[in-house]
């Protein structure tokens, strides 16, 4: 019987006594707790007809509990579907419908508006709070702690996670178990992870930084995790002198350098820091060595590869860079439309191949061709170029993506959005710096002949329809788009004419 996943990640811990997780209210799990945790929750998973391959969608707050239902699924054979707390139940729908989920996990306090999103999927519903309360902690709480392994092949799927698509139909990544878990290998060398590491994980676990690269690293290594609900100032400053680790948005690291409070001497005993999701800026590179004597180390991933480089453990970590490729893990260089490798130093679109990445898109066999090559290299959709020592620097980002506090945004699904709106007759959304988040959205808008926009009934709209991270933060409305002679709207010339925007707009 082999499961790859179990076999690497958790099967090594069963009946430790070793604390895994220090919670935020002082108490502990073993991993011997944990895994009794996860094994009835993949009793309760079989209870209610989850079988192997079966998708299990789950928009639920952080908790012990939600991390157990990703190891019974990792156990269980399940296909784990991990949904943004902050998407909207419009947003929710076409997610569950579209994977088939045999079961959907929401909060308590959302079940009377999933309701008829789990029933139009046929999918079971059932709850789970952020304090662990919920109708499926009732079930599991009645189950044996005893649970025996699926078999599971390395080519089988272990996760889906859906990433904005270019026309606003969000495309779901087929994640298999060697993808995974050959990944967190590559991690747990590249960045020296032991048994003695203690992470501090303030990440949210609906998203890869926080379940793939911090948990399954954590977890192949058999260190502990200090498990915040979230990033909150006060807790992290708390906790990191317990720590020896710590993984982070950028957003993070700028936060707690406005704090007088993070000092050289708080952080002494701290070996690394990482920072993803986001673009860091160089300012941010230089201001925290300058307080702590340490040195961010960036690395660069996607929904589809999880990791795919970093700056080195030991040698120069540069900024503005994104390091080097993982082991195992190739990237190139190449014309956007022949393809083909350009010559070192030069601008062009980033493609990248090795066990990381996926399988392809999830009922979606058109995208995967046009975006996995035959011959298995990525097509990534950054700009990026290599420079002679092997360092990658993303430059830009084919398909005008936004990155806004590590979280993917599309353009184009924004756009369809304001389009449909009372008055609008086209809209641009473009990303532009912002001091806390990398890049915001802003959103430009031009009205219909004899109509006037009404900017607060968008809003309303937006905060209606659209997870928090993708609302713009900036509307304005225009008279014309500036257009080239082929008419397309040109986002190059609005971006420079709004990259101030942010300037002094932090939080």
């Amino acid at each position: 019987m082999t499961n790859p996943l179990y076999d690497a990640l958790l099967a090594p811990h069963e009946g430790s006594d070793r604390v895994f997780l220090h919670l935020a209210d002082a108490t502990t799990l073993s991993y011997a707790q944990f895994l009794a945790m996860a094994d009835r929750t993949a009793n309760a998973l079989a209870a209610l007809g989850v079988a192997p391959g079966d998708r299990v969608a789950v928009h639920v707050e952080k908790s012990p509990q939600a991390l157990a239902l990703y190891a019974a699924c990792l156990k269980s054979g399940a296909v784990f579907l991990p949904l943004n707390t902050a998407y909207t139940p419009k947003e929710l729908d076409y997610f569950v419908g579209d994977s088939g989920a045999a079961l959907f996990v929401c909060d308590p306090g959302e079940a009377e508006a999933m309701a008829p999103i789990a029933k139009a999927a046929g999918s079971a519903l059932k709850t789970l709070a952020g304090d662990g309360s919920g109708s499926l902690s009732d079930l599991v709480a009645e189950q044996p702690d005893s649970f025996t392994a699926v078999d599971r092949a390395e080519d089988d799927l272990a996760a889906l996670l859906y990433t904005s698509g270019t026309t606003g139909r969000s495309k779901g990544a087929m994640l298999t178990q060697k993808n995974l878990l050959s990944n967190a290998e590559a991690l747990v060398v590249t960045w020296r992870f032991t048994a003695d590491d203690v992470l501090l994980h303030a990440l949210p676990i609906f998203h890869s930084h926080g379940l793939f690269v911090a948990t399954n690293v954590t977890l192949l290594a058999g260190g502990a995790l200090i498990f915040l609900p979230r990033f909150e100032q006060e807790s992290v400053l708390a906790q990191i002198p317990r720590a020896t680790t710590m993984m982070g948005v950028p957003t993070f690291y700028t936060r707690l350098l406005d704090d007088a409070r993070f000092t050289r001497e708080l952080t002494e005993h701290m070996r690394l820091f990482v920072s993803g999701s986001a673009p860091l800026l160089a300012d941010t590179h230089v201001a925290f060595e300058a307080r702590t004597g340490h040195r961010i180390l960036e690395r660069y991933g996607m929904t589809e590869t999880s990791m795919n480089t970093s700056n080195p453990y030991d040698g120069d970590r540069r900024a503005g860079t994104v390091g080097m490729p993982l082991p195992g893990v190739e990237v190139r260089v190449c014309d956007p439309e022949a393809r083909e490798p350009l010559p070192t130093g030069e601008i062009g679109m980033l493609h990248v191949r090795g066990p990381n990445v996926f399988k392809g898109y999830w009922n979606m066999p058109e995208k995967t061709r046009e975006e996995l090559m035959e011959d298995g290299w990525f097509i990534t959709g950054d700009l990026a170029r290599i420079d002679a020592d092997g360092y990658v620097t993303i430059v830009g980002r084919g398909k005008d993506l936004v990155i806004s506090g590590g979280y993917n945004i599309y353009p184009k699904e924004i756009e369809l959005f304001l389009d449909a709106q009372p008055g609008v007759l086209e809209s641009a959304v473009i990303g532009a710096p912002h001091p806390d988040f990398g890049e915001s959205v802003v959103a430009l808008l031009v009205p219909e002949p004899g109509q006037e926009i009404d900017l607060a009934a968008i809003t309303a709209a937006a905060r209606e329809d659209l997870a928090g991270f993708k609302r713009p933060r900036h509307v304005e409305i225009l008279e014309a788009l500036p257009r080239n002679t082929m008419g397309k709207v040109q986002k190059a010339e609005l971006r420079t004419r709004y990259a101030g925007v942010f300037q002094h707009k932090a939080g």
